[in-house]
Order: structure tokens, then sequence, then C-alpha cells
């Protein structure tokens, strides 16, 4: 009697609230046994961290050990001693011109287009062709660490259709344009397709259809009103090539009497959502005025540099401010998505051309590729940084490779030393979309055969 009082005893006590362990929450996901770069609003950088995901959100953020006490997960993905941080945001490009992907290499911009992309297009772009270069896109981009990206072209119901397959999250604008263009063959007619688009895609978890006019000097003023006009009605971003090159301020000032973006502020076309593509060529005044108007700068170094189009003046957006973004621009044009590719020489040439090494340090290159490529899209809210509440868009980065040692320094590393190809696992909305350098939502040997049935023509409209 005695023992079996003393056992239901320590029954007792095992049972009670006092030495229970508290219960752990449940999540989807939980990401491990890496070093967090979270961007968050004091950059903590947090070894042998973890992230907790749970409805495609952000949860939780901290080291491994609280985390783990805290949640039990359906899912664990390890980053093996990687470096965790947010998915880069490629804030400016045209995916499906990545069939053209070397067509019509060092050529002057203008020749580029009028010469070769545009009449190529004519003769190449259909849904199918648009849909199989998204696909080619959406491949390499995953590969290669972005999660989010914008996109500037024609049947963008197909470049939506193929990013969300991908599980890629894309800022997408059916682009408006002053002549016969694939898709659309009036501008009421491209005006009519992107209000359909807006409707159809609005709300969508991965998807943020955009107004896209292609630029001041292929967009009428009353193009560039109506195109404000309907991104408003729908809460949209407007998405526009600005001062790109030299050649474009001055044909601007001798038709408008003024610059790109005062021609722009004058129409009552900026706002923020408002990205302006390149700026290379943008003045103190320019700036200000974009600045106030919370406008989006995207910089896309490699592209400006194989077009000879100029250096935008990064030094004085950074110290200024500026919702500056990163992007690649289209692979006809660069040739390659890889956003480490990009961080590397945005800091190499800002520090080239204002003969100051200081300038574009690794960290504020980190932050254009993410945080302020979400800032320039005006989703900051949502994306750039790895924080509670937001959603779960990250990347690990792994140290397979010998130039991958030592890790003095994560983010300079990530800068300097990463390569597109370190990019081991890949998370948006809180879905692995790569594990172990496998793309998990696209075939890519189908989209190889997709894409490769289209190089005969693309040849042939180019003259080879």
């Amino acid at each position: 009697m005695r023992r079996s009082l003393a056992a239901a005893a320590a029954l007792l006590l095992f049972a009670s609230p006092l030495s229970a362990a508290p219960a752990r929450e449940r999540v989807d996901l939980l990401v491990r046994n890496g070093t967090v770069i979270t961007m968050d609003p004091v950059r903590r950088v947090i070894a042998g961290g973890a992230v907790a995901v749970r409805g495609g959100a952000i949860v939780a953020v901290g080291p491994e050990a609280e985390i783990a006490a805290g949640y039990r997960a359906r899912q664990t993905l390890d980053a093996g001693g990687g470096l965790m941080l947010p998915g880069l945001v490629n804030a400016h490009g045209h995916a499906p011109m990545s069939l053209f992907r070397g067509v019509a290499d060092d050529q002057r911009l203008m020749d580029w287009l009028q010469k070769f992309i545009f009449p190529a297009e004519a003769k190449n772009v259909t849904a199918a062709f648009v849909r199989a270069g998204t696909r080619l896109a959406a491949l390499e981009m995953i590969r290669s660490g972005t999660t989010t990206f914008a996109d500037m072209y024609y049947f963008e119901d197909e470049v939506a259709r193929a990013t969300k397959e991908a599980g890629l999250r894309g800022v997408l604008g059916e682009t408006l344009i002053e002549f016969p263009a694939p898709d659309n063959k009036t501008m009421p007619e491209a005006l009519a397709y992107t209000e359909a688009f807006l409707k159809r895609w609005q709300g969508d978890p991965l998807i943020v259809p955009a107004v896209a006019p292609h630029s001041v000097y292929l967009a009428k003023p009353e193009t560039l009103r109506a195109a404000r006009a309907l991104a408003d009605r729908f809460g949209a971003p407007l998405l526009i090539h600005v001062s790109e090159t030299m050649d474009e301020q001055a044909q601007v000032q001798r038709e408008h009497g003024k610059t790109p973006v005062r021609h722009l502020a004058d129409l009552g076309f900026l706002r923020k959502g408002v990205v302006m593509a390149h700026g290379v060529w943008l003045s103190a005044a320019d700036r200000t005025i974009a600045r106030q108007a919370e406008a989006g700068v995207v910089h896309c170094p490699q592209s400006n540099m194989k077009l000879a189009s100029g250096a935008a003046p990064v030094k004085e957006m950074l110290a200024e401010r500026m919702r500056l973004g990163l992007g690649t621009d289209g692979a006809a044009s660069n040739n390659d998505l890889d956003m480490f590719e990009e961080m590397l020489t945005a800091a190499l040439l800002a520090k080239q051309t204002s003969n100051d090494p200081t300038v574009a340090p690794a960290a504020a290159v980190l932050e254009m590729a993410t945080l302020g490529g979400a800032r320039a899209l005006g989703l900051e809210d949502r994306i750039g940084s790895l924080e509670p509440g937001k959603r779960a868009d990250l990347i690990v980065v792994g140290f397979d490779e010998a130039r991958a040692w030592p890790v003095h320094d994560p983010v300079s590393h990530l800068v300097y030393t990463a390569k597109g190809a370190d990019v081991r696992h890949s998370v948006i909305e809180g879905r692995i979309v790569m594990r172990d350098r496998k793309v998990l939502t696209l075939d890519a040997s189908r989209v190889r055969r997709e894409a490769a049935a289209f190089d005969a023509g693309v040849r042939a409209s180019v003259g080879r």
C-alpha cells in the first residue's frame, strides 16, 4: 500500500503543470543548421540559426536551440552549415528573352533593338515561345538563388502561368509599346489585355500583376497617363525603362524639352510602385524627384556595361537612400540571369567609376539584391528580409567548393566569392522548390527540349 501511494504521488508530480515541458508549436517547415543573414532592421547575423515557417510565412527566426525548443516541424531542411538568407530579388528583366540569348551581341542599344531584337520578336514571339522562354528563365533563376523577379514582356498571361507553375514569385507587367506588338496590334487592344490580366491575377499569392509601358520614347504621353490610371484602379505597380542611354536623354529632351524623369513627373506618372529600370543618366534633380515620389530604381550593371550605356550613379543613389534594387535585364543583353554575378559587378563597377573602394560595400550591395529590390518593387512589407510575418522566401548557399573557404565575413563572402551555382536549397512561399540543387517544380530536360524547338527560327530571323 505504501509503495502504491508513493507511485501515485510520483505520477502526479510528473504530470503536474510545474514540471511539464511547454508544448511546442507545430509549423510546416524548419530550416536549420546554418548561419542566418536576416537583413532585418538591425542586420542580425545568427550563427547556428534556424527559421520556422507556417502557412507560407516566417513565424520565428533565431538560434536553433531556441527555435527547436519552441517549434516542431512537419518537414525539416538541413542547411548543412551554409548561409541562409532572403531569396534574391531580380528587379528587372524580360524572362522569355532567354530564347534570344547570344543572338545579337556587341551592338549599340538602338541598333541592338531596331536591327535585331524587334525584328526577331516580330517573327518568333508567340504564346508558346513566351511559355518556353519563361520556363527556361525560371529554371535558371531558381538554380541561382532568385526567388522574386520582375518582368516586362508580351503574352504576360503565359509568363504568369509558367512563373506560378515553377513556384517563383513574380511582379509581371504586360508591355505597352507604340507599334504592333506580337500579342496586341493596337494600344486599345494592349490596354484591354492589360486590364484583363490585372483582373485575372489580382490577389494571387505569387503573382503581382503590373502595367509596363516600355519607355518614355516608346510610349506617348496619353499612353503613359492611361497606364498610370489603369494601374491606380488595381493598386498595381508600373514598370518602365528610364534614362538608360545618352541617346534616350537627348531624344526626350528634343521632343519634350525635359529629362525622362521630369517628363514622367509632369504627367503625374510617378508614385510608390513605379519601378524605373536602369537609371543610368539620372541627374541630381531627377533623383530628388524620384526619391520624393518614392519611385524605385533598378540598377542593371552587366547589361549596361555590355551595351556601353554608361554606369549608373550608384554612389549617389546609395547616399541619398533611394529605393534602389538590382536586376539582370534579359538574357539577350546580359547574357545570364545570375544575381550573384550582378552583385559582384555592381560592387566593382561602382568602386571603379567613383575611384573609391569604399563605395558600394558588400552589405549595401547585398541589400540591393534583397531588401532593396523589395523596396524598389514596393514589396518590402512582404519580402526582402527574414523576419516573422514576412513571406517565407529564402535560399541556402553552401560551401562545397574550394573557393568557398574560409568564411571570415559571411556578407562579404556572398558578394565577392559566392556564385549562383553555390545555391543548395530554395524555399518560396514556404515551399521547397529546390533541394540539393535539384529543382522540384520543373523538369529540366523537358525545359531544354521545349526551348530548343525555337532555335532554328530564332537563328534564321537574325540572319544566322
